[in-house]
């Protein structure tokens, strides 16, 4: 049996009689997930298309979801949440409404405890009360939230919604926690591969910005014989001044000496 946080004072939903034709279609559904996850692994995609990606699998690897989403925790912002892909549009506003609005729901409790974490009737869901009721109002009745959990830490969860009442049970709680572990990691390596493409980025922006800029101090050097740190000097006066970025005053500078270049040589 799963292991998982479910409705107190409620029975846990119990698996409507699986046929083997039923569980062979999930185990199907289940594999061509994971074998998602795999490829994108490989593909090496980026952090926003990763999570697309893994919306849409967990949809299809969860049995009886009627929509799907993926929250991240905000590792630089405190210990705020984030919704950051979805497969319908309800899911985005019952995130809104979880996050934003009544902080409580079956997310927040899922990153809280690393459980899945369970509701087949979220209008009387003593857990969250004010984000149960709002979402029932929304006709959304059942909610599956999965941690997404990387060694010993939760950095999201997937969830998963339906419209029905009681329609995740240890089936369905089995196949998204076998689909989770290696979702947390495409992920967690997405996310990873991001941040050093925007380090290496930042890094070239600021050696292409330290060329110009030397190129820069050489030109004033030429034209007036100051020294290295005179030139520098100059360069920050006109910044300052202008209130122009020193990189952006240098280019502008570079630029006309070359212009001036050019003029030359076509004279001659």
């Amino acid at each position: 049996m799963a292991d998982y946080d479910t409705q107190p004072g409620r029975d846990a939903p119990v698996d409507e009689a699986m046929t083997q034709e039923r569980l062979d279609a999930d185990e199907v559904d289940l594999r061509d997930g994971l074998a998602g996850v795999s490829a994108m692994v490989a593909g090496a995609l980026g952090a926003g298309d990763t999570l697309d990606a893994v919306a849409k699998f967990a949809a299809r690897a969860i049995p009886n979801v009627d929509g799907a989403g993926i929250a991240l925790v905000e590792e630089h912002a405190g210990s705020g949440v984030r919704s950051t892909s979805a497969t319908a549009d309800f899911v985005t506003d019952i995130d809104a409404v979880q996050y934003d609005q009544f902080h409580e729901g079956p997310c927040l409790t899922a990153m809280e405890s690393g459980r899945p974490s369970v509701s087949g009737s979220l209008g009387c869901d003593e857990r969250w009360p004010r984000f149960g009721g709002r979402v029932a109002r929304m006709g959304v009745h059942s909610a599956l939230s999965l941690p997404l959990v990387v060694g010993d830490r939760v950095i999201g969860a997937i969830n998963a919604y339906a419209r029905r009442r009681a329609v995740f049970a240890d089936h369905a709680v089995e196949l998204g926690s076998l689909f989770a572990g290696p979702a947390a990691v495409a992920i967690h390596n997405a996310r990873l591969l991001s941040d050093a493409r925007d380090r290496t980025t930042r890094l070239q922006r600021a050696l292409d910005s330290r060329a110009i800029i030397d190129q820069a101090i050489g030109i004033i050097r030429s034209r007036t014989g100051a020294d290295g740190d005179e030139a520098f000097a100059r360069l920050v006066h006109i910044s300052q001044a202008e209130n122009v970025k020193l990189h952006v005053v240098s280019q502008r500078l570079v630029d006309e000496a070359v212009r001036r270049a050019r003029i030359r040589h076509q004279a001659s």
